[in-house]
């Protein structure tokens, strides 16, 4: 397959034809070599039924430069033959004055698609990175991938990419190495191993650890399929995911995450009090069921005492449940779905783990006050508690999800009065009811 000419005769086109669509892959490393200008003029010779088969194995870069160089018409059919993350991925790496002019002409059920794949969680390595990506097969020699690296006007490169004839990421080669190689040697001869990758819904906190030990300054981003689809370069990653993890430890205490340490006093005032006004509201609901066992607390005044231990208790249980509901959320482990699944997991643990607790906390009460009675209301009250606020932690951040809010937002003020009043509810109900075991004073 040579470059193409207006004037080639009838056999050559039939034996062109028959390469293009009998050896995609052969014939898309030799468009690789080729100038984008002719690449597309040979794309534009042929039907989409026989074109779409080379073109999906073209890496990123040239095929986007040969994108460019196409029509209308066969941009648009090649597009829609492509896998739609296939096709989200190299959309995303043009200008977004190009990129928004294909999209409307493509086909509306086809656009929603592609601006949804387009959308990565805020936290996630897909959204941290960039699309500006060079990458090239391994077969290629080092003369032609200079020449094209030419071609695609490349600025700034540190490290070259490479794929196998899968398309999947199989190296990189240190741009000081592909300068200073023979022009013949293939670029799979002076590649070195890709050190570590992240996936595109990985979180960010992943990134940031992977970059650290590692001391590297470029992370590959591979998509669900494991096709190289982004980089993450550089120290503003790391600033970027301070920021991000100092936001979401605000938003769960009801600070805005728009306050700074040396915000105004006026703005800290309207940012916060609200959620502390809310705090309020809550705290009085919590002091309201304990008045209901007023009576029962002023004959039995031993139950004040106990009531922190059975609050705290059920706090740092419905606290352990809250922080592995939102990791599982932020890693798409689980979905709103699972909630039914999440519940009975942590009901179970809650159980197994009050009773453990009960034994030991009704063991301490007993040997403290000689009460049979409020040694077994405590351990009673350690096994519901626990149990109810496990619950409630896994729930809370699924609600929220469900109800289309941030899941980090205030959950923990939530939890909080949830479990002040289950700790509460517990141990003075359980103590009301077997106030007949217990002994006044």
């Amino acid at each position: 397959m040579g470059t193409p000419n207006t004037d080639l005769n009838p056999a050559v086109e039939a034996l062109n034809r028959a390469f293009l669509l009998n050896h995609p892959k052969d014939a898309a490393r030799k468009l690789e070599s080729m100038p984008p200008e002719d690449a597309a003029s040979v794309l534009e010779d042929q039907p989409i039924s026989v074109s779409r088969a080379v073109w999906k194995n073209l890496p990123p870069g040239v095929i986007d430069n040969v994108l460019e160089r196409l029509s209308d018409a066969s941009a648009i059919g090649l597009l829609s033959s492509m896998d739609p993350g296939s096709c989200a991925a190299l959309l995303g790496r043009l200008e977004d004055e190009e990129q928004e002019r294909l999209f409307a002409l493509l086909d509306d059920g086809l656009e929603v698609e592609l601006r949804e794949l387009l959308e990565y969680p805020a936290d996630s390595a897909g959204a941290l990175m960039s699309t500006d990506i060079t990458a090239f097969s391994e077969q290629m020699t080092v003369r032609e991938a200079v020449a094209q690296l030419r071609n695609q006007k490349v600025r700034d490169l540190n490290h070259l990419f490479l794929l196998n004839e899968d398309m999947f990421l199989t190296g990189r080669v240190p741009v000081q190495r592909l300068a200073l190689a023979d022009g013949q040697e293939h670029l799979g001869a002076i590649a070195v191993p890709i050190q570590s990758y992240v996936t595109a819904l990985d979180p960010g906190s992943e990134v940031v650890k992977k970059l650290e030990e590692l001391r590297i300054d470029t992370m590959p981003v591979l998509d669900g399929n494991g096709y190289f689809v982004g980089v993450i370069r550089g120290r503003n990653v790391l600033d970027a995911m301070k920021d991000s993890l100092a936001a979401e430890m605000l938003t769960m205490v009801g600070v805005s995450k728009d306050e700074r340490a040396l915000s105004s006093s006026w703005f800290a005032v309207k940012k916060r009090l609200p959620w502390l006004q809310i705090n309020l509201m809550t705290a009085f609901l919590a002091s309201a069921v304990v008045g209901m066992f007023e009576a029962t607390i002023a004959k039995y005044t031993a139950l004040a005492i106990l009531l922190p231990i059975a609050a705290g208790q059920s706090g740092n249980t419905g606290a352990q449940a809250l922080a592995v509901t939102m990791r599982g959320l932020t890693l798409r482990e689980i979905t709103v779905r699972h909630w039914f699944q999440v519940s009975r997991k942590e009901t179970v643990a809650a159980l197994i783990n009050g009773v453990a607790i009960a034994v030991t906390c009704g063991g301490g009460v007993y040997f403290w006050s000689g009460s049979l009675g409020l040694a077994l209301i405590i351990a009673l009250a350690m096994i519901s508690s626990m149990t109810i606020a496990a619950v409630a932690g896994a729930l809370v951040p699924l609600v929220l999800k469900k109800l289309g809010q941030d899941p980090a937002l205030s959950s923990s003020i939530i939890l909080t009065t949830i479990t002040d009043i289950a700790g509460f509810m517990s141990f003075l109900g359980i103590a009301t009811l077997l106030s007949g075991m217990l002994e006044p004073g």
